[in-house]
């Protein structure tokens, strides 16, 4: 299966997992309003390592690897947030 072909189930697995949503606050926003602004960075940072590290032994590489894709994409976001 190639990237773009990722059902949106397994899509919304990776980019909002119902385990992070189950409050009025989403996780990774939890996550960031804890942290300053570099460390929220380095968490991303360590989560895009983390996933691709880990993508080819768990069984589901391409969810693993969207999943280090979907942190990447925040970390730029980020980056991109600080520079405007």
């Amino acid at each position: 299966m190639r990237l773009n072909e990722v059902t949106p189930e397994q899509w919304d697995s990776v980019s909002r997992p119902e385990h992070y949503n189950t409050g009025s606050v989403e996780c990774i926003e939890a996550i960031k309003a804890s942290m300053s602004s570099e460390g929220f960075k380095g968490y991303l940072k360590g989560n895009i390592e983390k996933y691709l590290w880990r993508y080819e032994q768990k069984g589901k590489p391409l969810q693993d690897l969207s999943k280090c894709n979907w942190y990447l994409t925040r970390l730029i976001k980020e980056i991109t947030n600080e520079s405007n």
